[in-house]
């Protein structure tokens, strides 16, 4: 599997994410199957893999049954002030 090329900002953003789905009580797999897809697929994007894009956040933040905005509130929270984006 390819390495992530991810920035420090986004590793935090990414623990946000797994973190609001393990609180869920979610597994990847239960997440994947609430978005209409397979497991690997959430895998990707929490190895780093694969980024996610707003829409996709949003899904995901609604299948994990967190309102979209709280989530990315947490987000902001964990967020140096200047980040560092590739």
């Amino acid at each position: 599997m390819p390495k992530s090329q991810f920035s420090d900002s986004y590793r935090l953003f990414l623990g946000v994410l797994i973190a609001a789905r393990k609180d869920a009580g979610l597994t990847q797999s239960d997440l994947a199957a609430r978005i209409g897809k397979k497991q690997t697929f959430i895998s990707i994007i929490e190895t780093g893999v694969r980024r996610v894009d707003l829409l996709e956040f949003v899904a995901l933040a609604r299948a994990i049954g967190a309102k979209p905005e709280d989530l990315f509130a947490r987000v902001l929270a964990v967020l140096p002030n200047n980040l560092d984006i590739w």
